[in-house]
């Protein structure tokens, strides 16, 4: 039994009991996939996400509190074995969970190749390095939700999927989707027109997460620094990229939040180098029914902000 302060607090924090007793219905792995089912369920219901901030889907490690929150969802929704490889066999005994959203009908999916990528040459054959194109070469890119027309897609998949759920809010839903659609449709409109004139710009990545964006609005990085962030590079390697970016000329590097922008200030120091930092995760977004809309808008801001410096 709760104490009499207890209830006093609960109240004057405006929580109720059974409020705190609730689980979400709704659970996503990733942030992404959370903002585009906050956006259709909005107003409905909240989704949950699985990783945390900043948590890396490529070599998450599972709590006890994970697992309970996937056993107690009555919707768990989540890419594919290609970016959450962990979740492959706990999800084939789970009844609740969805297809892999991967598999939904009308996405457009690319394939990992090795033309951009510039690997980390003193590690190259360690198994821990998640992007290393001798490991990933010829898998479908898991980045879905980085092109516009896919997130629609995804939507309207999770609004047919989500209809059995809520039988009584299908038309709050569709309403939903719609809104989102239409919001996404001026999104595209108003990136294609800032980032166009920036095609054949050079920049260059550390993670080749991008291309469902990129194929979206003409843009293709000049090259993939594949490295782990567990692992930093040693001299040689630095010494390496330096030269590559030495004969690119002036351009633009972008890291992620997980990469120290130390590591950036070493490989750029007395070149014409300019840095940015991009979050295809959108780590820092809010989930609200515009959160993917922010996410997109973000990763366009930070790389036009860059690019138009060249």
């Amino acid at each position: 039994m709760l104490s009499r302060f207890m209830l006093i607090l609960l109240c004057g924090m405006g929580l109720s009991l059974s409020a705190l007793a609730d689980t979400p219905k709704v659970l996503t792995t990733i942030k992404p996939l959370q903002l585009i089912a906050a956006a259709v369920l909005d107003g409905i219901d909240q989704p949950a996400v699985l990783l945390p901030t900043g948590a890396s889907p490529h070599s998450y490690a599972l709590r006890p509190s994970d697992r309970r929150a996937l056993q107690q969802a009555e919707r768990i929704y989540w890419v594919g074995p290609e970016l959450e490889l962990f979740l492959e066999r706990l999800l084939k005994d789970q009844p609740r969970a969805r297809s892999a959203i991967q598999q939904a009908p009308e996405l457009t999916l690319r394939t990992l190749g090795p033309a951009l990528n510039f690997q980390h040459t003193e590690h190259s054959h360690d198994h821990h390095h998640g992007h290393d194109y001798h490991h990933h070469e010829g898998m479908v890119d898991a980045h879905i939700w980085l092109a516009p027309a896919n997130a629609q897609a995804i939507a309207r998949w999770m609004v047919a999927d989500l209809a059995t759920l809520y039988p009584e809010q299908q038309a709050h839903l569709q309403a939903n989707l719609t809104a989102f659609e239409q919001r996404l449709e001026l999104l595209n409109q108003e990136l294609a027109l800032r980032l166009t004139p920036l095609q054949g710009k050079p920049y260059f990545v550390f993670h080749d997460a991008y291309g469902y964006f990129e194929d979206a609005y003409g843009l293709r990085a000049e090259g993939v620094f594949s490295l782990s962030h567990e692992v930093q590079p040693g001299a040689r390697h630095v010494n390496l990229l330096r030269q590559r970016l030495r004969s690119v000329g002036p351009n633009c590097v972008f890291r992620e939040p997980q990469f120290p922008p130390r590591l950036i200030d070493s490989l750029s120091e007395g070149l014409n180098v300019f840095s940015g930092e991009l979050d295809p995760l959108g780590s820092e977004v809010a989930v609200t029914a515009q959160g993917y809309e922010v996410l997109l808008r973000e990763l366009g801001d930070n790389l036009a902000t860059c690019l138009e410096r060249l």
